[in-house]
């Protein structure tokens, strides 16, 4: 793990930075991975992913019998032709994921602005 620089996780993903910037990786892409899937995103695709997920928590179902295993509920990824089908736990953990993440992102962007001045 000393190849990246962690943002945040839970027991759901992780998201993180890439620190080798030998590799053609941009340094403006984090690097998002849940569910055996893996997406390198920028920070607009990020906060249009934490949109989708608000949505998405709208059209979530209440009645259902076993909330742990259905997975009722439709997310659009950030990508256009992508989305997932996910529990109401799984869709509970990638908020978790995706607005730590954001939240991350926003504190060292403050941080560095300070610092700059």
């Amino acid at each position: 793990m000393d190849d990246v620089e962690i943002i945040h996780h839970n027991r759901l993903g992780i998201a993180f930075r890439w620190k080798n910037t030998d590799l053609n990786i941009d340094p403006n892409r984090i690097q998002l991975v849940f569910k055996d899937m893996g997406f390198y995103l920028l920070r607009e695709e990020i906060i249009q992913f934490s949109s989708n997920i608000k949505l998405a928590e709208k059209r979530s179902c209440s009645n259902c019998k076993n909330p742990e295993n259905c997975r009722n509920i439709l997310l659009r990824s950030p990508l256009q032709k992508m989305d997932f089908a996910v529990s109401s736990e799984e869709l509970e953990q990638i908020s978790e994921l995706i607005e730590g993440t954001l939240f991350r992102l926003n504190l060292f962007q403050y941080l560095d602005d300070i610092c700059k001045n």
